[in-house]
């Protein structure tokens, strides 16, 4: 039993995990609003502001999960000081307290994928795809990203995992195909999808596994795409000036026709996580 904090912990996501982790865990959930999850202590206060993590004082802890930040429809300014500057006064605050662990939710936007004049360099999109975000929120993500690699540098005891989320989904959620056409704002975020129940099942498997002192950044989505008639039409429409620049080779192999958009290997290689529920066959295990 490990003693966790999860920050963020009323959200969509933060509610589901603390119910999963507070089952086999000492869970603390940080939260603006109160995190009213059975068997998990809650705390209520901003994760950003220097006094409230005050508040914390009274815990020590194993791993962190950050979830709480800035989102895609806050300004430039809100995400850069919500996702970059506030990320690094937690991260001292709790390195400061003994943590190691930590284990952080950035996203797919950290590509720059939701613009409509996004152009991917390579498809499946590697975890390590560079930032070509041109609206903020997705820079901030990246930024976040670079923040684990600078504090790794310095501490080489700390475990840090980024994963780079894609778009989740309830679980009675079941998309409709995308088909091809204009390419649509949030781009990619379109076609790489998860449900919550496998979200929470990756950030568990990411605060569970063995410690690995270091800095890492990888990809989470569904294992397939819900898509008509298959990914390479897809792409073909959206990015006609990378027809013939743009290798699809990858998709037009047996079996791959709607396979994940951006490259899902690492993390299952890392902490042992392959998504369940298919976006293709709702309830379908793949």
């Amino acid at each position: 039993m490990s003693n966790i904090l999860i920050t963020g912990a009323s959200g969509f996501i933060g509610s589901a995990l603390a119910r999963v982790m507070s089952a086999s865990h000492t869970v603390v959930c940080l939260s603006r609003a109160e995190a009213r999850v059975d068997g998990a202590i809650s705390v209520r206060g901003d994760f950003a502001n220097a006094s409230d993590l005050q508040r914390l004082e009274p815990y020590r802890f194993d791993v962190a999960i950050h979830l709480a930040a800035a989102n895609a429809v806050d300004d430039e300014m809100a995400c850069l000081a919500v996702n970059v500057h506030g990320t690094h006064g937690l991260l001292r605050h709790l390195i400061a307290g003994g943590c190691r662990k930590f284990v952080l939710t950035s996203s797919i936007a950290a590509t720059g994928m939701q613009s409509t004049r996004f152009r991917p360099l390579s498809v499946p999109v590697p975890d390590e795809h560079p930032c070509l975000d041109r609206d903020g929120y997705g820079f901030s993500k990246y930024m976040m990203e670079q923040l684990t690699r600078y504090l790794s540098r310095q501490d080489d005891s700390l475990d840090l995992i980024a994963i780079r989320l894609a778009s989740i989904i309830p679980d009675d959620n079941r998309p409709d195909p995308v088909r091809p056409g204009p390419v649509p704002g949030w781009s990619l975020g379109h076609l790489a999808k998860m449900y919550l129940s496998d979200t929470v099942q990756c950030l568990k498997l990411a605060a569970e596994a063995e410690t690995s002192p270091g800095a890492r950044i990888m990809n989470a989505a569904g294992p397939d795409v819900s898509v008509e008639p298959g990914i390479s039409e897809v792409l073909q429409s959206w990015y006609p000036d990378l027809i013939g620049k743009l290798d699809l080779t990858y998709y037009d192999q047996p079996g791959r026709r709607r396979a994940p958009v951006f490259d899902i290997r690492l993390i299952e290689k890392e902490i042992g996580f392959t998504p369940k529920r298919s976006l293709v066959k709702a309830n379908d295990v793949t």
